[in-house]
């Protein structure tokens, strides 16, 4: 039976990556969304997971205990904790898997487990307006790239989900290509501001919804090879068009797909959602697409674009109210299905 508690604090854990973040939800509004980020993987090109499972250690009660003091709150009103259980680096939602079971255990409250990627879907739910059902969501982010019906806080279905790379990994690994900073998306789209899109690259023709994006990023390496052979100084002089093309042929393949599960359902209510969603070029095509279609378009704030305990407590809010709890037993799943 759903709960029907009048106050209801949810704490919200999200360890799957990089990120060590920390949320305070009351009943369903997002009160502190407070991020740790780790800036020691630039070093690296990409993250490098010991190394960020142990800064999730120094990170995850320093992080916490900010979110319950911007909230006001103490950890003794806490309802429940939700958590990322999976999908992500083993050794980070170890991490936060292991602090919500101790937490949990000392104050003698539930434990909600919550998928990363369904947590993106719901973070429209973490502000105004939010989308009625059914609607679309495009979810982009640096390890996937799909297309999901939702038709309930709790009932997801993927129509179309990408075959090898996603569309984030691409624009990261397009931008150690190019020699720019990790992560790589951010400056990709801030070079594409200043830049036209003038070069051309292969097209990937996958069928029905589905997305592939490793024959953009070979394309790209083989254009840059020619294009070096003629000229040692091209990606400096050209960098800004670079970054525009790239930017234009990754989102038109991630609008293609979109505008045909629209076509196919029927569903105007049409969101996106993950870290590739705060994309200016991305949020203008879909913005632009919703006037042409006649589309409800819902697109987050940048800070729940990104990994974030905000998304996390929402999604476990859901979850909570249909008192779906789980043991002590609990375990982290790095490849846990949609």
């Amino acid at each position: 039976m759903p709960t029907r508690e009048k106050h209801i604090y949810i704490l919200g854990i999200e360890s799957s990556c990089d990120d060590t973040s920390a949320a305070i939800l009351f009943n369903g509004e997002v009160l502190s969304n407070v991020t740790a980020s780790q800036k020691i993987h630039k070093e690296y090109g990409g993250v490098v997971p010991e190394v960020a499972s142990r800064a999730h250690q120094e990170n995850i009660i320093p992080v916490v205990d900010a979110a319950l003091k911007k909230a006001g709150i103490t950890k003794e009103q806490l309802s429940a904790v939700a958590f990322t259980r999976g999908p992500g680096l083993i050794g980070s939602l170890h991490v936060g898997v292991a602090f919500a079971k101790s937490f949990c255990l000392s104050l003698g409250i539930p434990m909600v487990e919550v998928h990363h990627m369904k947590a993106h879907v719901l973070a429209h739910f973490a502000e105004d307006p939010k989308p009625a059902f059914p609607f679309l969501c495009l979810t982009v982010s640096g390890g996937h790239t799909q297309i999901v019906r939702i038709d309930s806080p709790l009932e997801h279905t993927v129509l179309g989900s990408t075959i090898d790379d996603a569309a984030g990994e691409a624009f990261d690994k397009t931008g150690k290509l190019l020699g720019l900073d990790y992560p790589a998306g951010p400056l990709i789209d801030k070079w594409a501001k200043q830049g036209e899109a003038k070069f051309e690259f292969a097209k990937p023709n996958m069928p029905d919804l589905d997305f592939s994006f490793s024959g953009l990023k070979t394309s790209i390496l083989y254009f840059l090879k020619k294009q070096l052979k003629e000229n040692e100084d091209f990606i400096e002089e050209n960098l800004a068009d670079i970054c525009a093309s790239v930017q234009s042929s990754i989102v038109d393949s991630l609008m293609l797909k979109l505008r045909k599960a629209a076509k196919e359902t029927g569903i105007q209510e049409i969101a996106i959602a993950g870290g590739v969603s705060a994309n200016s070029g991305l949020r203008t095509a879909v913005t632009e697409a919703g006037e042409e279609l006649g589309w409800n378009v819902y697109i987050p704030a940048f800070q729940f674009c990104t990994d974030n305990a905000g998304m996390i407590a929402v999604a476990g809010y859901f979850k909570y109210l249909e008192q779906q709890f789980v043991g002590q037993d609990v375990v982290p799943v790095a490849r846990w299905k949609f």
